[in-house]
C-alpha cells in the first residue's frame, strides 16, 4: 500500500508546474476546500478518516496529461484521488492518504450526439443539467438523470452508480450506458462496454479515471405531472404495485414520507432583496409524483390513486413539488446538519420497512422514495441535527438502523464506499472479485483514491461493532433529539447568520456550476460553496483570513446566480456583502486599492472616477437645459459613469424622457454616486454618507419617483436605499424605475412612437442588477422591437439564465485574464447570432464587455439600449467606445500601480528623496552601519520593521515627486491630473499602512544596496 503524502518538495511542485501551470494549485487555503463531500461525519468518527486535505489539486484537460500525470505519480508513489462535483456522501472523494487531488472539471464538452441512433457521447465531467440543456436544442432528452443533476457529472454518476428520475422506466443508470472510456492506473486507455461495464461502475474511481461516456437518450416530449397524498405506506405501496400492474407508459415515480412534508411546511421563506417567497402548504403524508409523456394516461393514474386511497393534489402543490425534485437536502436549511442513509428495498416491502422505521426511529427521518423498474425502491433519507453538538454522534447511529431495517426485508445499502465497505458484497454482488482483480492488475501500488473498495481497516471495524450493537446505539441515537430551525450566533469572529449559513449549505455543488467568479478562476476557493466550506474552516480554527481570501469574496460579481439555484434557499450574495462590511471596516482588511481611489474621489467630488463635481451635468444639452425642471415627481438619475466617461447613455435616456412627454428634474451637480461600489468593496462608511446625501438632494426637489438609466443605480434606489434608510432611521417614500419600464408604458398608450427604422440584427445583455436582481426582462425587449427595421434575435443565455458580464470588479481587483474570459464569453455569444451589435443598458456592462472584446479582438460593437432607441427618433450620437477604451488604458495602469509590486518600483525611483527626507540620526545611523563589518547585514531584516515608522515621515515631504512618478508612468487625463494632489494622500493613508509590509520585501534589498552605494 501507497504511503500517505502531505507535502510537495519544491522540486515536485516545480515539476507539476512546469506540466500544468497555472493548473495545479498548493495554497493551503484552497487545499483545505478539497477535503469533503457533502457529507458531515461526526466528531468521533472524523478523526478515524484521518487527515484528508491534499498536498495539491491538479486540473488535466486531456487524456494525454492524465496518462503522464499518472507516470509522475508512480515514480513518487504519490496517492491520486480523482475528483468531480463531490456531489456524493460516501467518501469516494476524500484524499485519505493525501496525494494529489485530480479536479476532472475540465473534462467538459459534449462531444457528439448521434439523433438516429439515440445516443450522445461526452467527456466525464459534463454536468448532467448542461447535458439536458444541449440535448433540448436537438429533440432529445436523457432517460433519466440524477436528483443531483445541476450539479452532478456523468463521470461521477458511473464512478458511483446509481438510480434517479427516469429509473421507473429505465432502471439503473447501468442498464442506460453504452460505453465508458477510462484511463487507468497503469496508463492505458481502454473503452468498457456490454458486460465489462461491471468491472467499472461503481469503484468511485479507483481503477483510473472516466474520461468519456456514451449514453443512450431518449425524443424530448413533454413532460405530464401528478401528484397525489397517501395516507399510508400501505396505500403508496399497493398503489406503486397497481402501477406495475397497469402497463402504462410512466417515467418516473417518486415520494416523500409525512415526516418531510411536515418539515418542509417549517422551512423559511426564500427571501430576495426584501421579497418574501414561500411555497404552498403540503398536506400531511406520502405525497406522490407520477411523471409521465402521454397524457393520455392521465385519467387511468388518477383512477389508480383513488383506488388505493390517495387523493390528487392541486396544480398549485403538484408544480411546486415536480420543481423541487433536485432538492432532497431542502430540510438541511433548519438542522443545519443532517444524517444521511440511503439503502435499496424491494417495492412489496415498503409499508413493512415505514412500520419498522416508525417502530425504531424516534428523530425526524425525512425519506424521499425513488421507484426503480418493477422490482426496488431507492429510499433516501435524512435526518436533520447540528454537527456541532454532541449529541449529534449518537443520532448519527440511527443511519445504521436504517440499513439494518432495510436489510431485515429483504433490501441493502445504496452503496458501499469508505464507510460502508463491508457492504460491498451485497452491493457488488458477484462482480466484486473481478473488480478487485483489476484494481490489482492496473493499481498494484494502490495509488488509485485508496482504501475506497477495501475501506479503512479502523472505521471498518468500527461499523461492525456499531451494527452488532445497532440496538444500544439506537437507544442513545433517539435521545439525541435534535433543536430545529434557524438560530443565528456569531461564531470567532464570523456573524451570526452567515455562520449558520455555512453550516446549513448543503455543499451540493448548484451554486458552483453557475458561479460567474469559479467560471472565471476554475478553482472551488471562487466558488459560492468553496467560500461556505472556508468560513466553517475558520469557525473551526482550521484557517484563518489573509488578504488573497478576503480579496476572493470582495471579488463576487454580484450576479446572483447563486441565489436562483440554492437548493436550500440561502441568501448567498447578501451574505457576502454582510462579510465584505465586516472584514474591511470591521476587521481591517484592505479592499481592492481602486476602491480607496473612487471612495476619496466620491468624498471629495461624489463620483468616481476622479471627475470635478462641477462638471458632473456638462453632459446635458442645451436644448434640454431649459426643459428639465427645478422640482418634479419625477427625477431622472443619470450616474457617475453615464455623467463622466459614456454621456450617450445619459444624453439618450433624457431625450428619450422628453420625447415621451415626461417632465422630470434632475440632481445636477448635487447627483451624486448610487454608492453601490462602496457597498461591493466594503467601505459601508461611505456608502452610508452617499444614502443620505442622495435622498435629502430628491426630497428637496419633491421627487416621488427615480428614473434610472443603470440597472446598479436602480437597485440602490429600488432595493438598497429603502433597507439602509431604515438602519439610518430616514423617512424613504421614493419609488424606483428603469426608463426601459417607464418608456414601455409610453410606447403602449401610443404617447411615444419611433420615427426612423433602424436596419439591424440585434441582440440584447441583460444586467444582473436589474434582470436577477429585479426580475426586468421585458422592458427593454419592448423598447427595442418597437423601433421600425430592428432584427431582434437573443443570445443562447437570456433573461434568468443570462451570462454576467463578468463585472467591472473582477477588472479591477483580478487578474485581465480572467475578465477578459468572462465579457470575451458573453460578446461571443452575440457573435453566434450573428447580431450586427450587441445591446446592453448598463454602462458598466458596456464598459467592461468593450473592454473585453477589445481584448479578445473580436469584432462586435456594444451599443446602449437608450443611444440605439434614440436612433429611432433620428438622433445619432457620438461612440463612446473610444473615450472608454482610453480610460481603461488610464485605470489599468493605475491599479497596477496601486499593488505592491507598483508602489515598490515607484518607491525605489524615490530613494534619493525619501533618505533626504529622513530625520538626520536616522541617516547617520545607517550611514555608520554602512561602515561597521556586516552592519548593513544586520540591517536587513531590521528594514521591514522600520518601514511602518518611516514612511509617516516621509511621505508628506516626497509627495509632490510621487505625483511626479505617478504621472510618468499613468498618462493621465488633465481634470485627472489636477484632481491627483487632493486624492493621493487620502489614498495613501487608506493603503500603505495595510501594504507596507509586502513592499518593504519588495525593496529592501535594493534599499541596502542604497545606503551601501549612494548614501
Amino acid at each position: 500500500m501507497v504511503a500517505e503524502k502531505r507535502s510537495f518538495s519544491q522540486a515536485e511542485q516545480a515539476e507539476l508546474q512546469r506540466k500544468f501551470g497555472a493548473r495545479v494549485n498548493f495554497n493551503y487555503n484552497e487545499r483545505i476546500l478539497y477535503d469533503h463531500d457533502v457529507g458531515a461525519l461526526p466528531s468521533l468518527i472524523k478523526p478515524l478518516v484521518g487527515n484528508t486535505t491534499p498536498a495539491g489539486i491538479v486540473q488535466p484537460e486531456n487524456e494525454e496529461e492524465l496518462i503522464w500525470l499518472f507516470q509522475w505519480a508512480r515514480n513518487k508513489k504519490v496517492p491520486l484521488t480523482p475528483r468531480a462535483s463531490a456531489s456524493s456522501g460516501y467518501g469516494g472523494v476524500l484524499p485519505v492518504l493525501g496525494g494529489l487531488v485530480i479536479d476532472l472539471s475540465r473534462f467538459n464538452k459534449i462531444i457528439a450526439h448521434d439523433e438516429k441512433a439515440q445516443t450522445v457521447t461526452v467527456q466525464g465531467g459534463v454536468v448532467w443539467k448542461d447535458l439536458e440543456y444541449y440535448l433540448s436544442f436537438y429533440g432529445l432528452a436523457p432517460r433519466m438523470v440524477p436528483t443531483s443533476a445541476p450539479a452532478s457529472t456523468v463521470g461521477g454518476w458511473v464512478a458511483q452508480e446509481g438510480s434517479g428520475i427516469g429509473s421507473y422506466k429505465y432502471g439503473w443508470f447501468k442498464e442506460n450506458v453504452v460505453s465508458v472510456r477510462v484511463v487507468l492506473a497503469n496508463g492505458e486507455v481502454r473503452t468498457f462496454s456490454g458486460k465489462d461495464l461491471d468491472l467499472i461502475f461503481g469503484t468511485m474511481g479507483t481503477l483510473g479515471v472516466i474520461t468519456e461516456v456514451t449514453l443512450k437518450v431518449k425524443p424530448l416530449k413533454d413532460t405530464h405531472v401528478i401528484a397525489a397524498n397517501f395516507k399510508s405506506a400501505k396505500d403508496l405501496q399497493n398503489f406503486i404495485i397497481d402501477l406495475g400492474k397497469s402497463g402504462l407508459d410512466i417515467w418516473h415515480v417518486g415520494f416523500i414520507n409525512p415526516t418531510a412534508a411536515e418539515l418542509k411546511n417549517q422551512l423559511p421563506p426564500k427571501v430576495h432583496h426584501g421579497h418574501e417567497e414561500k411555497g404552498p402548504t403540503l398536506p400531511k403524508g406520502f405525497i406522490t409524483i407520477v411523471a409521465f409523456e402521454d397524457s393520455n394516461i392521465a385519467g387511468k393514474i388518477e383512477s389508480l390513486a383513488a383506488k388505493n386511497g390517495g387523493e390528487i393534489l392541486p396544480a398549485e402543490i403538484t408544480k411546486h413539488e415536480w420543481e423541487q425534485r433536485y432538492n432532497p437536502m431542502k430540510v438541511k436549511r433548519i438542522g443545519p446538519s443532517l444524517v444521511p442513509a440511503e439503502v435499496v428495498i424491494p417495492k412489496n416491502r415498503l409499508s413493512e420497512v415505514f412500520s419498522e422505521f416508525e417502530r425504531l426511529i424516534s428523530l425526524p427521518l425525512v425519506v424521499e422514495g425513488t421507484v426503480v423498474g418493477d422490482s426496488e425502491i431507492v429510499l433516501l433519507g435524512f435526518i436533520p441535527h447540528d454537527e456541532r453538538k454532541f449529541s449529534f454522534n449518537f443520532a448519527y447511529s440511527l443511519s445504521l438502523t436504517v440499513l439494518k431495517t432495510a436489510k431485515k426485508f429483504g433490501g441493502r445499502s445504496y452503496a458501499a464506499g469508505l464507510y460502508l465497505a463491508n457492504e460491498a458484497p451485497a452491493v457488488y454482488g458477484e462482480r466484486l472479485q473481478k473488480i478487485k482483480e483489476l484494481k490489482a492488475k492496473v493499481d498494484p501500488d494502490g495509488l488509485f483514491n485508496p482504501l475506497k473498495l477495501e475501506g479503512k481497516g479502523i472505521i471498518n471495524t468500527i461499523m461492525s461493532l456499531a451494527n452488532t450493537f445497532e440496538g444500544v446505539a439506537r437507544w442513545f441515537g433517539n435521545k439525541a433529539k435534535p433543536d430545529l430551525g434557524e438560530k443565528f450566533e456569531a461564531k470567532n469572529g464570523i456573524p451570526g447568520n452567515v455562520a449558520w449559513y455555512a453550516y446549513a449549505c448543503a455543499q451540493c455543488g448548484y451554486c458552483r456550476n453557475v458561479c460567474t467568479l469559479y467560471d472565471g478562476r476554475g478553482w472551488e476557493s471562487a466558488s459560492p460553496r468553496g467560500k461556505w466550506s472556508f468560513i466553517r474552516k475558520v469557525i473551526e480554527g482550521k484557517a484563518k483570513f489573509d488578504q488573497k481570501m478576503v480579496d476572493t469574496f470582495l471579488l463576487c460579481t454580484t450576479c446572483e446566480k447563486c441565489d436562483f439555484v440554492c437548493q436550500l434557499d440561502l441568501p448567498i450574495e447578501p451574505s457576502w456583502g454582510v462579510l465584505r462590511g465586516d472584514l474591511v471596516m470591521e476587521k481591517g482588511y484592505m479592499t481592492f486599492p481602486a476602491f480607496e481611489m473612487m471612495a476619496a474621489s466620491l468624498q471629495k467630488d461624489i463620483n468616481i472616477w476622479a471627475g470635478f463635481r462641477e462638471d458632473r451635468d456638462k453632459w446635458v444639452p442645451e436644448d434640454l437645459r431649459g426643459k428639465i425642471k427645478d422640482k418634479a415627481e419625477i427625477a431622472y438619475f443619470a450616474g457617475c459613469t453615464a455623467s463622466y466617461v459614456e454621456n450617450d447613455i445619459a444624453i439618450a435616456s433624457a431625450r428619450l424622457l422628453d420625447a415621451a412627454g415626461i417632465e422630470f428634474t434632475y440632481l445636477g451637480k448635487d447627483e451624486a454616486c448610487c454608492g453601490i461600489p462602496m457597498l461591493v468593496s466594503g467601505r459601508w462608511d461611505v456608502f452610508q454618507e452617499i444614502v443620505k446625501h442622495n435622498i435629502t438632494e430628491a426630497k428637496k426637489r419633491g421627487v416621488k419617483t427615480v428614473v434610472t438609466s443603470c440597472p446598479a443605480c436602480w437597485l440602490s434606489w429600488h432595493d438598497l436605499y429603502p433597507e439602509w434608510a431604515k438602519k439610518l432611521g430616514l423617512e424613504y417614500d421614493i419609488e424606483a424605475k428603469h426608463y426601459s419600464q417607464v418608456l414601455e408604458e409610453k410606447i403602449k398608450s401610443g404617447e411615444l412612437k419611433f420615427t426612423h427604422e433602424v436596419n439591424a440584427r440585434v441582440t440584447f445583455h441583460d444586467s444582473c442588477h436589474i434582470g436577477r436582481a429585479g426580475g426586468v426582462y421585458e422592458p427593454p425587449r419592448e423598447l427595442i422591437k418597437a423601433i421600425p427595421g430592428v432584427e431582434f434575435v437573443e443570445m443562447e443565455h437570456n433573461r434568468e439564465n443570462a451570462l454576467c458580464c463578468g463585472s467591472v470588479l473582477t477588472r479591477i481587483g483580478e487578474s485581465h485574464p480572467t475578465s477578459d474570459k468572462l465579457g470575451g464569453k458573453r460578446v461571443n455569444e452575440a457573435v453566434k447570432v450573428n447580431a450586427d451589435m450587441l445591446i446592453a443598458l448598463c454602462p458598466c456592462c458596456q464598459f467592461q464587455l468593450r473592454v473585453a472584446a477589445d481584448k479578445n479582438n473580436i469584432d462586435m460593437p456594444v451599443v446602449d439600449l437608450a443611444a440605439f432607441a434614440a436612433k429611432g427618433l433620428g438622433i445619432e450620437l457620438p461612440n463612446p467606445t473610444p473615450y472608454a477604451l482610453e480610460l481603461w488604458a488610464v485605470f489599468e495602469k493605475m491599479i497596477a500601480l496601486m499593488t505592491p509590486e507598483g508602489f515598490a518600483q515607484v518607491m525605489k525611483a524615490l530613494f534619493p528623496q525619501m533618505f533626504k527626507a529622513m530625520p538626520g540620526y536616522m541617516v547617520t545611523m545607517m550611514k555608520v552601519m554602512r561602515v561597521i563589518p556586516g552592519g548593513l547585514s544586520l540591517m536587513k531584516p531590521m528594514m521591514p520593521k522600520m518601514m511602518p515608522m518611516l514612511m509617516p515621515m516621509v511621505m508628506p515631504k516626497v509627495l509632490p515627486d510621487m505625483l511626479r512618478e505617478v504621472e510618468k508612468r499613468i498618462p493621465m487625463p488633465d481634470y485627472m491630473k489636477r484632481q491627483m494632489p487632493n486624492l493621493m494622500p487620502v489614498v495613501m493613508d487608506r493603503l500603505m499602512p495595510k501594504m507596507l509590509p509586502d513592499v518593504a520585501k519588495l525593496v529592501t534589498d535594493e534599499m541596502i544596496s542604497y545606503i551601501k552605494t549612494s548614501l
